[in-house]
Protein backbone atom coordinates (compact mmCIF):
# COMPACT_ATOMS: atom_id res chain seq x y z
CA UNK A 1 0.00 0.00 0.00
CA UNK A 2 1.84 2.83 -0.69
CA UNK A 3 0.09 6.76 0.67
CA UNK A 4 1.09 10.04 0.16
CA UNK A 5 0.85 12.80 2.65
CA UNK A 6 0.72 16.68 1.59
CA UNK A 7 0.40 20.43 2.91
CA UNK A 8 -0.86 21.91 -0.64
CA UNK A 9 -1.23 25.15 0.69
CA UNK A 10 -4.13 25.50 -1.40
CA UNK A 11 -2.17 24.87 -4.53
CA UNK A 12 -0.34 27.83 -4.33
CA UNK A 13 3.87 26.97 -5.53
CA UNK A 14 6.54 29.09 -4.73
CA UNK A 15 5.87 30.74 -8.04
CA UNK A 16 2.99 32.39 -6.19
CA UNK A 17 0.72 30.72 -8.77
CA UNK A 18 -2.85 28.36 -7.50
CA UNK A 19 -2.69 25.24 -10.08
CA UNK A 20 -4.72 22.01 -8.61
CA UNK A 21 -3.74 20.52 -12.18
CA UNK A 22 -0.26 20.88 -11.09
CA UNK A 23 -0.82 19.52 -7.67
CA UNK A 24 -2.23 16.45 -9.58
CA UNK A 25 0.87 16.47 -11.63
CA UNK A 26 3.03 16.29 -8.56
CA UNK A 27 1.08 13.35 -6.51
CA UNK A 28 1.32 11.10 -9.79
CA UNK A 29 5.13 11.41 -10.76
CA UNK A 30 5.64 11.23 -6.65
CA UNK A 31 3.50 7.50 -6.92
CA UNK A 32 1.11 5.75 -7.96
CA UNK A 33 -0.38 5.93 -4.23
CA UNK A 34 -3.18 4.11 -2.93
CA UNK A 35 -4.44 6.76 -0.62
CA UNK A 36 -3.91 10.69 -0.54
CA UNK A 37 -3.87 12.49 2.59
CA UNK A 38 -3.82 16.78 2.03
CA UNK A 39 -3.86 19.44 4.47
CA UNK A 40 -4.63 23.10 3.37
CA UNK A 41 -7.36 22.41 1.27
CA UNK A 42 -10.47 24.87 0.20
CA UNK A 43 -13.53 25.79 -0.78
CA UNK A 44 -14.87 28.92 -1.69
CA UNK A 45 -11.69 30.61 -0.31
CA UNK A 46 -11.07 33.61 -2.62
CA UNK A 47 -9.40 35.63 0.00
CA UNK A 48 -6.28 33.03 0.07
CA UNK A 49 -3.63 34.34 -1.89
CA UNK A 50 -3.47 33.47 -5.57
CA UNK A 51 -7.33 31.51 -5.27
CA UNK A 52 -10.32 32.73 -6.95
CA UNK A 53 -11.77 30.58 -4.65
CA UNK A 54 -12.49 27.48 -6.45
CA UNK A 55 -13.93 24.18 -4.80
CA UNK A 56 -10.23 22.67 -4.58
CA UNK A 57 -12.20 19.26 -3.23
CA UNK A 58 -14.36 19.20 -6.56
CA UNK A 59 -11.23 19.75 -8.66
CA UNK A 60 -8.62 16.85 -6.65
CA UNK A 61 -11.71 14.54 -7.33
CA UNK A 62 -12.31 15.02 -10.49
CA UNK A 63 -8.19 14.85 -11.39
CA UNK A 64 -8.56 11.03 -9.46
CA UNK A 65 -11.18 9.10 -11.18
CA UNK A 66 -11.92 5.78 -8.81
CA UNK A 67 -10.73 7.25 -5.80
CA UNK A 68 -13.60 8.52 -2.91
CA UNK A 69 -12.89 12.12 -1.38
CA UNK A 70 -13.43 12.89 2.28
CA UNK A 71 -13.28 16.28 3.60
CA UNK A 72 -12.72 17.90 7.03
CA UNK A 73 -13.04 21.25 7.26
CA UNK A 74 -11.41 23.03 10.45
CA UNK A 75 -12.47 26.44 8.95
CA UNK A 76 -15.85 26.84 8.14
CA UNK A 77 -17.13 30.81 7.77
CA UNK A 78 -19.71 32.75 5.86
CA UNK A 79 -18.21 34.08 2.78
CA UNK A 80 -20.18 37.29 2.75
CA UNK A 81 -22.39 36.06 0.08
CA UNK A 82 -24.66 33.95 1.30
CA UNK A 83 -22.29 30.71 1.14
CA UNK A 84 -19.40 28.93 3.20
CA UNK A 85 -15.68 29.17 3.22
CA UNK A 86 -13.99 25.71 4.45
CA UNK A 87 -10.54 25.27 4.75
CA UNK A 88 -9.07 21.65 5.66
CA UNK A 89 -8.08 18.16 5.31
CA UNK A 90 -8.91 16.04 2.74
CA UNK A 91 -8.47 12.21 2.14
CA UNK A 92 -8.58 10.77 -1.88
CA UNK A 93 -8.79 6.52 -1.70
CA UNK A 94 -8.90 3.95 -3.63
CA UNK A 95 -9.23 1.18 -1.43
CA UNK A 96 -12.82 1.21 0.19
CA UNK A 97 -13.27 3.44 2.74
CA UNK A 98 -15.60 2.04 5.65
CA UNK A 99 -16.04 4.24 7.80
CA UNK A 100 -14.99 8.09 8.08
CA UNK A 101 -14.77 10.48 11.30
CA UNK A 102 -14.04 14.38 11.45
CA UNK A 103 -12.17 15.10 14.83
CA UNK A 104 -11.92 18.60 16.02
CA UNK A 105 -8.55 19.03 17.92
CA UNK A 106 -8.59 21.04 20.85
CA UNK A 107 -7.98 24.64 20.93
CA UNK A 108 -7.45 25.98 24.06
CA UNK A 109 -7.13 30.07 24.24
CA UNK A 110 -3.49 31.49 23.01
CA UNK A 111 -4.55 35.51 22.63
CA UNK A 112 -1.11 36.30 22.29
CA UNK A 113 -0.42 34.41 18.59
CA UNK A 114 -3.03 33.84 15.93
CA UNK A 115 -4.69 30.67 15.77
CA UNK A 116 -7.11 28.51 13.86
CA UNK A 117 -9.64 25.77 14.78
CA UNK A 118 -7.70 22.29 13.40
CA UNK A 119 -8.92 18.90 12.69
CA UNK A 120 -8.30 15.52 12.27
CA UNK A 121 -9.59 13.22 9.37
CA UNK A 122 -9.61 9.41 10.23
CA UNK A 123 -10.92 6.40 7.78
CA UNK A 124 -10.83 3.16 7.86
CA UNK A 125 -9.75 1.96 4.69
CA UNK A 126 -9.99 -2.22 3.36
CA UNK A 127 -6.36 -2.93 2.81
CA UNK A 128 -5.05 -6.38 1.21
CA UNK A 129 -3.94 -7.39 4.36
CA UNK A 130 -6.98 -6.32 6.43
CA UNK A 131 -8.75 -3.12 7.68
CA UNK A 132 -6.28 -0.26 8.26
CA UNK A 133 -7.16 3.33 10.38
CA UNK A 134 -5.59 6.53 8.35
CA UNK A 135 -5.51 9.56 10.22
CA UNK A 136 -4.30 12.97 9.40
CA UNK A 137 -3.96 15.96 10.21
CA UNK A 138 -2.46 19.99 10.29
CA UNK A 139 -1.26 21.07 13.91
CA UNK A 140 -1.20 24.58 14.68
CA UNK A 141 1.79 26.73 14.27
CA UNK A 142 2.03 29.58 16.41
CA UNK A 143 0.94 28.22 19.90
CA UNK A 144 3.29 25.71 21.29
CA UNK A 145 0.44 25.33 24.16
CA UNK A 146 -2.31 24.47 21.62
CA UNK A 147 -0.21 22.10 19.76
CA UNK A 148 0.75 19.85 22.86
CA UNK A 149 -2.97 19.44 23.64
CA UNK A 150 -3.62 18.37 19.90
CA UNK A 151 -0.61 16.35 20.36
CA UNK A 152 -2.84 14.57 23.48
CA UNK A 153 -6.06 14.65 21.75
CA UNK A 154 -4.08 12.61 18.93
CA UNK A 155 -3.01 10.17 21.09
CA UNK A 156 -6.59 9.96 23.31
CA UNK A 157 -7.98 9.59 19.79
CA UNK A 158 -5.68 6.23 18.92
CA UNK A 159 -6.45 5.05 22.32
CA UNK A 160 -9.94 5.10 22.31
CA UNK A 161 -9.92 3.57 18.68
CA UNK A 162 -7.43 0.84 19.88
CA UNK A 163 -10.20 -0.12 23.01
CA UNK A 164 -12.80 -0.70 20.38
CA UNK A 165 -10.65 -3.05 18.45
CA UNK A 166 -9.94 -4.90 21.69
CA UNK A 167 -13.78 -4.27 23.11
CA UNK A 168 -15.69 -4.40 20.48
CA UNK A 169 -19.30 -3.16 20.82
CA UNK A 170 -22.47 -4.94 20.63
CA UNK A 171 -24.72 -4.37 17.54
CA UNK A 172 -28.07 -3.21 17.02
CA UNK A 173 -31.20 -5.34 18.76
CA UNK A 174 -33.72 -5.13 15.64
CA UNK A 175 -35.16 -1.42 16.31
CA UNK A 176 -35.69 0.90 13.28
CA UNK A 177 -32.53 2.47 13.80
CA UNK A 178 -30.07 -0.86 13.31
CA UNK A 179 -28.38 0.93 10.59
CA UNK A 180 -27.00 3.78 12.70
CA UNK A 181 -25.86 1.26 15.02
CA UNK A 182 -24.06 -1.26 12.58
CA UNK A 183 -20.70 -2.49 13.76
CA UNK A 184 -18.20 -2.13 11.43
CA UNK A 185 -14.29 -2.33 11.86
CA UNK A 186 -11.73 0.29 13.80
CA UNK A 187 -8.96 -1.63 13.96
CA UNK A 188 -5.90 -0.69 16.57
CA UNK A 189 -3.36 -0.93 13.11
CA UNK A 190 -3.25 2.68 12.10
CA UNK A 191 -0.73 5.67 10.02
CA UNK A 192 -1.33 9.14 11.02
CA UNK A 193 0.22 11.52 8.90
CA UNK A 194 0.10 15.42 8.03
CA UNK A 195 1.94 18.76 8.72
CA UNK A 196 2.97 18.74 12.66
CA UNK A 197 4.65 22.26 13.27
CA UNK A 198 7.40 21.34 14.73
CA UNK A 199 10.88 20.09 13.99
CA UNK A 200 11.93 16.88 14.75
CA UNK A 201 13.27 17.71 17.95
CA UNK A 202 10.43 18.99 19.35
CA UNK A 203 9.39 17.99 22.69
CA UNK A 204 5.62 17.16 21.18
CA UNK A 205 7.33 14.62 18.74
CA UNK A 206 8.82 13.28 21.72
CA UNK A 207 5.08 13.27 23.34
CA UNK A 208 3.24 11.90 20.52
CA UNK A 209 5.56 8.49 19.83
CA UNK A 210 5.64 7.88 23.60
CA UNK A 211 4.61 4.67 25.11
CA UNK A 212 0.81 4.04 26.19
CA UNK A 213 1.60 1.57 28.76
CA UNK A 214 -1.53 -0.44 28.52
CA UNK A 215 -1.00 -2.76 25.63
CA UNK A 216 -2.10 0.40 23.12
CA UNK A 217 0.72 0.02 20.16
CA UNK A 218 2.37 2.66 20.50
CA UNK A 219 3.28 5.59 17.46
CA UNK A 220 6.74 4.85 15.88
CA UNK A 221 8.18 7.56 12.90
CA UNK A 222 8.40 5.73 9.66
CA UNK A 223 11.15 7.59 8.39
CA UNK A 224 13.02 6.59 11.85
CA UNK A 225 12.10 3.25 10.61
CA UNK A 226 12.79 3.19 7.08
CA UNK A 227 16.15 5.46 7.49
CA UNK A 228 17.69 4.86 10.94
CA UNK A 229 20.29 6.93 11.95
CA UNK A 230 19.47 9.47 8.88
CA UNK A 231 18.38 12.57 9.64
CA UNK A 232 14.92 13.10 8.73
CA UNK A 233 14.49 14.96 5.09
CA UNK A 234 13.66 18.63 5.33
CA UNK A 235 9.92 18.74 4.06
CA UNK A 236 9.63 22.66 3.81
CA UNK A 237 11.16 26.08 2.59
CA UNK A 238 13.27 24.63 -0.31
CA UNK A 239 12.12 26.39 -2.88
CA UNK A 240 12.40 29.96 -1.97
CA UNK A 241 8.69 29.98 -0.76
CA UNK A 242 7.55 32.97 1.05
CA UNK A 243 7.78 30.86 4.42
CA UNK A 244 10.09 29.68 6.50
CA UNK A 245 13.63 30.97 6.25
CA UNK A 246 15.37 27.96 6.05
CA UNK A 247 14.39 24.48 5.27
CA UNK A 248 13.12 21.85 8.15
CA UNK A 249 11.16 18.70 8.16
CA UNK A 250 8.16 19.49 9.96
CA UNK A 251 5.67 16.81 7.62
CA UNK A 252 5.85 13.43 9.25
CA UNK A 253 3.56 9.83 9.01
CA UNK A 254 4.04 7.02 11.67
CA UNK A 255 2.46 3.80 11.86
CA UNK A 256 1.44 1.92 14.79
CA UNK A 257 4.15 0.15 16.12
CA UNK A 258 2.35 -3.28 15.33
CA UNK A 259 2.77 -1.96 11.16
CA UNK A 260 6.64 -1.17 11.87
CA UNK A 261 7.94 -4.31 10.32
CA UNK A 262 5.94 -3.52 6.78
CA UNK A 263 7.52 -0.06 6.32
CA UNK A 264 9.42 -0.55 3.15
CA UNK A 265 9.94 2.81 1.95
CA UNK A 266 9.33 6.20 3.08
CA UNK A 267 10.53 9.29 0.68
CA UNK A 268 10.00 13.00 0.13
CA UNK A 269 9.94 14.37 -3.20
CA UNK A 270 12.13 17.01 -2.55
CA UNK A 271 12.04 18.70 -6.48
CA UNK A 272 8.54 19.60 -6.43
CA UNK A 273 8.57 23.25 -6.26
CA UNK A 274 4.43 23.33 -6.42
CA UNK A 275 3.70 24.35 -2.56
CA UNK A 276 6.00 25.55 0.15
CA UNK A 277 5.99 21.78 1.40
CA UNK A 278 6.89 18.49 -0.01
CA UNK A 279 5.18 14.94 -0.96
CA UNK A 280 6.08 12.84 1.38
CA UNK A 281 5.68 9.26 0.28
CA UNK A 282 4.91 5.70 2.91
CA UNK A 283 5.26 1.99 1.35
CA UNK A 284 3.99 -0.52 3.30
CA UNK A 285 5.13 -4.04 2.10
CA UNK A 286 1.79 -5.93 1.61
Amino acid sequence: MKLITWNIQWGRGCDRRVDLARIGRVLRETADADVLCLQEVAVNFPDLAGSSGEDQVALLSSAFAGYSAHFGAGTDLPDGRGGRSRFGNLVLSRLPVLQVWRHLLPWPADPAVPSMQRVCVEAVVAAARGPLRVMTTHLEYYSAHQRAEQVAALRALHWAACEHARRPRRAGEGGASDPAFAVLPRPASAVLCGDFNYPPEAPEHLQLLAAFGDGTPAWRDAWQIACPGVAHADTVGLHGADWPDHPFCCDYICVSEDLAERVSEVRVNQQSDASDHQPVLLELDA
